[in-house]
């Protein structure tokens, strides 16, 4: 007689790593832990096994996560994805970021010869070079 498989659940996390270098920058993204054990009062989960020899084990809260629906961790730094964990999975917000051309037709009107200013010129033009870079590198990466 063969058993069914046990069904796997998740709480979830958002990994918004960014990076100075626009190479490895990437949007905010929702990484699942998986649950390894439930108790009356916790909910143990794998979370982090990529690098370390041994899975390491976190838990949270049963009834605060199962009342609120999310926890924050107090004991993960704020940048590691299970700092804020939730039970279903969040959706992302994001602002609409501006096109090539946008930010390109905003460097030229702060350009001092058309009534802008230096700083501002220089500001509006980082942005510019930054997008621009972020578009090469994606293209060289074949995303």
């Amino acid at each position: 007689m063969t058993s069914l498989p046990e069904k796997v659940e998740y709480l979830y996390g958002i990994d918004s790593s960014i990076s100075d270098d626009a190479r490895y920058y990437q949007d905010p993204r929702v990484v699942k832990f998986r649950i390894t054990k439930k108790t009356p009062k916790r909910i143990y989960y794998v979370s982090s096994s990529d690098w370390e020899l041994r899975p390491r084990i976190g838990f949270v809260d049963r009834q605060r996560i199962e009342r609120d629906g999310e926890v924050y961790l107090r004991n993960r730094h704020w940048s590691t994805p299970d700092f804020h964990l939730y039970l279903n999975p969040p959706a992302i917000e994001q602002e609409r970021k501006p096109g090539l051309a946008e930010l390109k037709a905003a460097m030229a009107a702060a350009h001092p010869d058309k009534g802008g200013t230096s700083e501002g010129f220089a500001l509006t033009r980082k942005r510019y070079q930054d997008a621009l870079s972020r578009r090469v590198a994606r293209e060289v990466s074949g995303e």
